[in-house]
């Protein structure tokens, strides 16, 4: 598919997968229409977006925002790291069931989900490929991204109506909260650690490498079919979170064991809840930074051509740059 002058919607248009998505779509002479739950965000509104405001789990707004679409680039999701499974459920499946009926109904061609690694869980083989092993691991999040997918590709109609699966890895760059923006925010606190000396692998993706490999997914049209999509660097989370105090003159951050730090995590919430402040880091999120190994991107490299472009150092001086200009506290809130 030739993406010029293609209209692509996407879901949370304004969280920073989205907007980012947007900026580079229409760089590339396409249209961009968004959809979000809150009113419209002003860096949306300068790119001339037009962004409806509605629910993913709403048929009407669904059907409205999928009329005179080409593409779906479905983002919205909860992704926190614990909560409640009914709660996961009904955005995470029943949103994405919901936006992608309406969008066959509509007549788009295609529809590509934004899915996660996660839906390996914790503890995976190492270069784990799309066909598995994928294990919920008793978490709402890992959980929920694979009901999702499996729902989604119940609905793949070839060559009417096809749904593209994008596994990313661990997202990263300007906007990113779990990634660039909590972590910094606790350095500076100094009250970031790692686990269990940073033993395992991150699979961090630059926000730009994988807005890519989605746009050569959309173009090669590979109906059906499932993409990890990662920087395919094997770094150690001791490095990235070492790179990323170094990038902000901040000092080296220590490795305490996993248990010690949930345990302040979970101290921490206590507190932030008993003077009514919002739980910025929930316990759940170490397991989140321990996964052992990394994932093969050998897929997306073979059927699609995805070389990543911005290796690691680059990435986190752009990263680096954004920080220099953002109030990063104001993105907690």
């Amino acid at each position: 598919m030739n993406l010029k002058n293609k209209t692509l919607l996407i879901t949370d248009i304004d969280e920073f997968i989205g907007l980012r998505t947007a900026e580079l779509a229409i760089a590339q002479g396409m249209k961009v229409r968004g959809l979000h739950s809150t009113e419209q965000d002003k860096k949306a509104h300068d790119l001339g977006i037009d962004v409806i405001v509605g629910n993913i789990t709403d048929p009407t707004t669904a059907k409205k925002a999928c009329q005179g679409v080409d593409i779906v680039l479905h983002t919205a999701q909860i992704a926190q790291e614990a909560g409640s499974i009914n709660d996961f459920r009904e955005i995470n499946v029943g949103g994405s069931i919901n936006m992608a009926k309406a969008a066959k109904d509509a007549g788009v061609k295609t529809f590509v989900h934004l899915s996660s690694v996660m839906v390996y869980g914790f503890d995976y083989p190492d270069g784990v490929t799309e066909s598995g092993p994928i294990s919920g691991d008793n978490n709402p999040y890992c959980q929920t991204k694979i009901e999702a997918e499996t729902a989604l590709l119940e609905l793949n109609a070839s060559p009417d109506f096809g749904i593209i699966i994008i596994r990313a890895g661990d997202i990263y760059g300007p906007g990113s909260i779990p990634w660039i923006v909590r972590p910094i925010h606790m350095m500076r606190q100094k009250l970031f650690a790692y686990a269990n000396d940073g033993k395992g692998v991150i699979n961090h993706v630059y926000i730009d490498n994988l807005i890519d490999g989605i746009f050569l997914a959309i173009e090669k049209e590979p109906y059906g079919e499932i993409f990890n999509i990662t920087d395919g660097q094997e770094t150690s989370w001791k490095e990235y979170f070492m790179r990323l105090a170094a990038m902000e003159s901040l000092p080296a951050p220590l490795s305490l064991p996993k248990d010690e730090i949930k345990l302040f995590l979970r101290l921490r919430v206590q507190g932030q809840k008993l003077f009514r402040k919002k739980v910025d880091i929930l316990p759940e999120s170490i397991d989140f930074m321990t996964r052992p190994y990394a994932c093969s991107i050998a897929k997306a490299q073979s059927l699609l051509n995805f070389k990543p472009t911005i290796d690691l150092e680059e990435g986190m001086q752009r990263t680096h740059e954004w920080l220099q200009e953002t109030d990063i506290q104001k993105l907690l809130q």
